[in-house]
């Protein structure tokens, strides 16, 4: 092997402009460079609700809840759970067709919107505590995989109620 001063000299250039171009490569990644899509480096969800709200419900064990999660953010996430004093049980539903289906999850997708809707997916509260009234206020709490819970106050609408949207 050969050594001498020049060889250490011109592998210590080498060396110096591979780590320099490589601080400039993450340098441009973390919104400081040409602003394009970078493969593999996703923003975070950023998760809002709206549109909450409560059915009166006909029976005294069982309710329906609705609401919009929207995702302002580059990254999905998922709705896990959702929990409220008002029930010993909440879950999570999809609607195909006329069909209904308990899930574990709820995709809220990056820069979208998760609807649950009248006859489409939902939530059900069963084993209610009480049976709510209109113009009650219920408290939730929503769990993502990735995000932190969320914490709204949810009115009660009429059993007809259907939202301007």
């Amino acid at each position: 092997m050969v050594t001498g001063p020049g060889i250490r000299k011109a592998a210590a250039v080498v060396l110096t402009v591979g780590l320099s171009a490589a601080l400039a490569a993450c340098g441009s990644e973390d919104g400081g460079g040409d602003g394009g899509d970078h493969a593999g480096h996703k923003g975070a969800p950023k998760l809002s609700v709206s549109g909450a709200y409560v059915s009166q419900p006909p029976m005294d064990d069982m309710a329906a809840g609705y609401l919009a999660v929207r995702n302002a953010g580059g990254g999905a996430d998922e709705l896990t759970s959702v929990t409220t004093p008002l029930a010993s049980e909440v879950t999570l539903h999809t609607t195909k067709g006329n069909r209904m289906k308990q899930v574990s999850s709820l995709d809220v997708p990056a820069d979208g919107r998760l609807e649950l809707t009248s006859g489409g997916d939902h939530l059900m509260l069963t084993n209610l505590t009480h049976r709510p009234k209109v113009g009650e206020k219920v408290s939730f709490t929503l769990h993502f995989a990735t995000s932190d819970p969320i914490e709204i106050k949810v009115p009660v609408e009429p059993t007809t109620y259907r939202p301007k949207d």
